[in-house]
């Protein structure tokens, strides 16, 4: 047995060669002999009831092999968490409501031919005819009695309502002696991953319908799959090559059902490969919500109040916006220590494009709002941001503001002091924390800031969502172990959990990471394990394989070889949440994160230039720091855009800048000049080897630590995302800064 730890060794990604030179098949790579091709026909009306669907010129164009209506879906109905969204939106449905589109990504038929060009133009011959019924795209509005209702039995359109009453808010407020009242709007973004939607359907040698794409969680899109077209899961494969990005945007279904639906009925492989066009236009986004806000705090920085109300924009179907929400509800109030609590929290169908999982889930937009509030508090209050923050940030014996305990292994103060000293701007004093007067550059219309926000975020699912992972590990050799064999179905959307699963079973088998072997992403030689989501994987699938080998390893010890052991893994429950008080245990683990960020903000243009960011992460112990340093990056540049760039134009429901020519993501020019990776491993007791996740939380605290820079810099608050150039110079103009004459 090998004695060299594996663990905290930063070994190269396992697929890093064939990535690099072009070897590696993404879905659209994957071509079949005698395959046809698919094209969808979207929904050209954001509300509307399906009159007629006439196929027949379509139909009749030569190379035309088949079109596929409503009528043809088995179970007309799909949904990750809810079933409300048809399959294929036409008459013909046994599915009550299947013939309303509810937004333009409904999708109406799917044409098959023998060439893209053919397919793309029968599209366009089919003829739908509408009657159209009223919109609603505001969330507030969808929620009265009055508007629209877009699915019958959700009223006012409110798919979820989250409370929190903790104890007494308005006698509170008497003891409160500064007030922060706040207005706070985010947007939609796009998730921009590199791949756009592919893939290829087929009859394999078995006879099973086999899907190739890319996802999050190939048991989910086969359980997808099986339920809409009606048949067991033996019947269906789903295999994912090389996933191209992800970012949650891969967790509900695009092209996956209906490639499965004719590749049964046809008995011949169809290829689709969606252009960047229809990607932007036809998936869903991170959810807009506005938020109405208030925080009391006594003179000595002790929070004795919050209010908020918070409303979440679904779009025309749930997707995860009944979680995404909670989410939003746990953290719009941050990771302090709360007394008086009143929140409100709701997620709504509107007729927009459906938003759904996106990294932070709901945490970056509830992080906004609570860390500008703790920075106008501090302002208010003339105490240091990081000092008021130390004052109030929970620790293991606190009660959240779900009146219970968070779980063992707070260590929110530690992320904050290292990130504050890290920085450089920061030093602990006999008085509490002090901040440093930044220099200001030369140039006098350039105005240089700084400013800090932290946060905490789930580590797994949610209120009580059943949380599992499966591993089976095969030692194979005789009188020593020459080979191991791990099966593991975690999705490796760019992160590097499948060189982190190596990492991992290498340790918890005692032999050289060249020994192992992965067998993974395909529903037909795994077991679930869960979703590349909720920072979940290396915790989930670390414990799963580390339980499955020390089953194989005591089989080995046995002599019975090949030593083969599945073990699942589950962790502590987790609890719904009172629906009257909010009560409740809604995760078994977090993770915590702090960031400082430095800017340089052109008061006559309103350009925000993102100078250095230092980026702190409890981890609980880093299996491949280089891989975390990845991750911190990525997502330090990803916020960056959701903070400053990325604003998706969405007006009556329609999106009109779905090209990366007029939606901007940052590019290498955006990349701030450092982004400072500060790993802080403080290990959790359920974690195996102590891991925590991590890959969402540099996300999570980046937008309220640039905004609070911009103030540091220019005196002005801007509450609303993106914080684009022109809003910027709007919000320095109301407050008479840089003006011209």
């Amino acid at each position: 047995m090998a004695t060299e730890s594996r663990i905290g060794v930063d070994i190269p990604r396992i697929d890093a060669v064939g990535k690099v030179t072009g070897e590696t098949f993404y879905p659209s790579d994957f071509d079949m002999d005698g395959q046809l091709w698919m094209k969808i026909r979207f929904s050209d009306r954001v509300h509307a009831r399906i009159t007629r669907l006439d196929t027949s010129k379509a139909s009749a164009l030569p190379g035309v092999v088949r079109i596929f209506t409503a009528a043809d879906v088995p179970v007309n109905e799909y949904g990750l968490v809810i079933y409300d969204q048809p399959v294929l939106c036409g008459p013909g449905s046994d599915k009550v409501g299947a013939d309303i589109v509810r937004c333009l990504m409904d999708q109406v038929a799917v044409v098959v031919a023998e060439t893209p060009e053919i397919a793309a133009q029968a599209a366009q011959l089919i003829e739908v005819e509408y009657e159209d019924l009223p919109i609603v795209t505001d969330p507030e509005a969808a929620i009265s009695p009055d508007a629209p209702q877009l699915h019958p039995d959700t009223p006012n359109n409110i798919i979820k309502h989250y409370r929190i009453r903790k104890g007494d808010v308005e006698s509170a407020w008497q003891e409160a002696d500064v007030i922060i009242e706040g207005v706070y709007e985010t947007g939609h973004q796009e998730h921009a991953y590199l791949q756009p939607e592919a893939g290829l359907g087929y009859i394999d040698e078995q006879g099973r319908i086999t899907v190739v794409v890319a996802g999050q969680w190939v048991h989910e899109d086969q359980e997808q799959i099986c339920h809409a077209l009606n048949l067991p899961p033996e019947r269906v494969r789903v295999i994912y090559p090389a996933v191209g990005g992800a970012f949650g945007g891969r967790e509900d279904m695009s092209v996956q059902i209906v490639l499965a639906l004719a590749a049964w009925k046809l008995e011949r492989p169809v290829k689709i490969i969606w252009s960047r066009e229809e990607s932007i236009l036809y998936h869903h986004k991170r959810h807009p919500v506005r938020v109405y806000t208030r925080w009391g705090a006594k003179r000595n920085g002790e929070i004795v109040a919050v209010e908020a109300t918070v409303y979440g924009d679904g779009g025309a179907y749930n997707y995860t916006s009944n979680k995404v929400m909670g989410n939003a509800h746990l953290m719009v109030t941050g990771p302090y220590v709360i007394p008086n609590a009143k929140i409100d929290t709701y997620a709504v169908y509107t007729n927009n494009i459906p938003a759904g999982a996106f990294r932070g889930f709901g945490g970056p937009q509830g992080a906004f709002v609570a860390e500008t509030q703790m920075n106008r508090l501090a302002e208010a209050l003339n105490i240091d941001p990081v000092e008021l923050r130390l004052r109030n940030v929970i620790d293991e014996n606190s009660l959240m503001t779900v009146s219970t305990p968070p779980p063992p292994g707070v260590s929110i103060r530690e992320v904050i002091e290292s990130c504050a000293l890290s920085s450089g701007h920061w030093q602990p004093s006999a008085n509490g924390w002090q901040m440093s007067i930044i220099e200001q550059p030369s140039d006098p219309t350039k105005r240089r800031g700084i400013g800090i926000a932290c946060a905490f975020k789930n580590i797994g699912y949610s209120f009580g969502f059943p949380e599992q992972s499966w591993a089976t590990v095969e030692l194979h050799g005789t009188t020593e172990i020459e080979s191991v064999v791990v099966r593991a179905a975690g999705a490796e959307v760019g992160q590097g959990a499948h060189t982190v699963f190596v990492q991992m079973a290498a340790e918890a088998v005692g032999v050289p990471i060249e020994k192992v072997r992965l067998l993974t992403h395909d529903t037909a030689e795994t077991r679930t394990s869960g979703s590349s989501s909720a920072s979940r994987m290396t915790f989930m699938a670390g414990n799963a394989i580390k339980g499955a080998a020390a089953l194989a390893l005591q089989k080995w010890k046995d002599e019975d070889r090949p030593a083969i052991a599945t073990y699942q893994y589950r962790p502590p429950r987790t609890t719904t949440l009172d629906p009257e008080t909010g009560k409740g245990t809604p995760n078994f683990a977090y993770g915590y994160v702090a960031e400082v960020a430095e800017v340089e903000v052109d008061i006559e243009t309103g350009l925000v230039e993102v100078l250095r960011v230092i980026c702190a992460n409890d981890v609980g112990k880093a299996i491949n720091r280089r891989l975390i340093e990845g991750q911190v990056e990525g997502g330090v540049v990803q916020g960056q855009g959701y903070a400053l760039m990325e604003k998706l134009v969405v007006k009556d429901g329609r999106i009109l800048n779905p090209y990366f020519s007029t939606y901007l993501i940052p590019t290498v020019y955006d990349v701030p000049h450092e982004v400072k990776s500060i790993i802080l491993e403080y290990p959790i007791e359920i974690g195996p080897w102590g891991v925590r996740g991590m890959a969402e939380m540099p996300f999570m605290p980046i937008a309220p630590a640039i905004a609070a820079a911009i103030h540091n810099a220019t005196g002005v608050w801007i509450t609303k995302l993106p914080m684009t150039p022109e809003v910027v110079v709007q919000a320095l103009r109301a407050q008479g800064v840089g003006e011209i004459g």
